[in-house]
């Protein structure tokens, strides 16, 4: 079987790296083209270009994945089946329809759960303890064909969006290799989305990880491990932004206004909220590294009754 890939953030690779490591023909990888990144703009390529390059594979990077230049392009490649791994581009009919098999999509949620951009970090937020990958044939909807195989992946209390990122994409990488063959011999069981069941998972901003403490702690922890790494979470301390990269409930509930600093120890500082009090231990100072409370206690020290906002 001739397979394209498409993907682009290290969601993709190890989808990628599951097909070339199982002896799969992957006759080009289509990614995203090379951005700018960091102060010094330089460019940059994205991860799922770097394994291919690594392997030999042919890379096609199109500004536009729909043109008819694009289009023809794809033909090339004669591909029986496209695999799509957040590749970050709407995909026309006349693509989805272009490969024998046409073309499947590897989704961290559990399906029609948390359709859309960011299912990871907002299934931790809404405090769901399961998740999971959804291996569906593509569509024209958003995130709404259908669903080809399915596996479950708890969500642990002390699981960040990065932790579960990696489990998720080893998921998907082994329940790729266990879908293919059933794609192939035509024993892949094709299962109807239920639309009533499903839930979007918007497009994260820098704006959503401001810590609102009139809302409840669990609210907060959940909201700081759904967005660790990124955008982060953040409050503001006099007239500075403080990113809070670790926190957790604490046992004790101290009595406070929302956003009052309620205790100070040698290793954290405890925030007063809606209800429940945040035990904050890991934050990183504008311009600072990330570090543990106990080091910013030494050159930034706190008292109780000072306020978070």
């Amino acid at each position: 079987m001739k397979i394209v890939f498409m993907g682009t953030p290290g969601f993709s690779v190890g989808a990628l790296k599951a097909l070339v490591e199982g002896g799969y023909e992957v006759t080009a990888v289509v990614t995203q083209p090379d951005r700018p990144k960091g102060r010094g703009k330089g460019v940059a390529c994205s991860p799922v270009k770097e394994y291919a390059v690594s392997k030999g594979i042919p890379v096609f990077q199109p500004v536009k994945i729909k043109t008819p230049e694009a289009v023809a392009e794809l033909r090339t490649f004669e591909a029986d089946l496209f695999v799509v791994a957040a590749f970050g581009q709407i995909l026309s009919s006349e693509i989805l329809h272009m490969p024998r098999y046409g073309c499947v999509n590897i989704h961290a949620s559990l399906l029609p759960k948390y359709r859309g951009a960011a299912p990871i970090q907002w299934s931790i937020i809404d405090g769901e303890k399961e998740t999971g990958v959804t291996i569906m044939q593509m569509d024209e909807g958003l995130d709404t064909g259908d669903m080809l195989s399915k596996c479950i992946v708890p969500i642990l209390d002390t699981d960040t969006a990065d932790s579960l990122h990696d489990k998720l994409m080893e998921a998907g990488a082994s329940l790729l290799l266990e879908t293919i063959p059933q794609i192939e011999n035509g024993t892949v069981t094709h299962e109807k989305q239920n639309d009533a069941d499903s839930c979007y998972a918007k497009m994260l901003k820098k704006e959503m990880g401001r810590l609102d403490f009139s809302k409840d702690a669990i609210q907060l922890e959940r909201l700081i491990r759904g967005l660790n790494s990124w955008p982060g979470t953040f409050a503001t301390l006099g007239d500075k932004t403080l990113k809070v990269i670790e926190a957790r409930l604490s046992d004790v509930d101290y009595k406070g206004q929302p956003g009052e600093i309620v205790r100070v120890t040698r290793d954290a500082f405890y925030v007063a909220c809606k209800s429940g009090t945040l035990e904050i231990i890991t934050v990183q100072p504008v311009g600072k590294r990330a570090m543990s409370v106990h080091d910013y206690l030494l050159g930034y020290p706190l008292r109780e009754g000072e306020r978070l906002q």
